[in-house]
């Protein structure tokens, strides 16, 4: 079953799936970008966050 349902079932492409996928990750970082300017001290504690996970990983 498809997401879209006026498409008739077809595979597909890898040039469509990294276009799609392209503009989804590009929709998520504009969307991260928003995030950080509306609320800057969460932002900024969730980057002392990932950097206290990052020094504490073990390689």
């Amino acid at each position: 079953m498809s997401d879209l349902p006026d498409q008739p079932e077809k595979p597909e492409t890898d040039a469509e799936r990294r276009r799609r996928r392209a503009r989804f990750l590009r929709d998520l970082a504009e969307a991260r970008e928003l995030r950080a300017r509306v609320r800057p001290r969460r932002t900024k504690a969730a980057r002392l966050r990932q950097a206290l996970r990052m020094r504490t990983f073990r390689w």
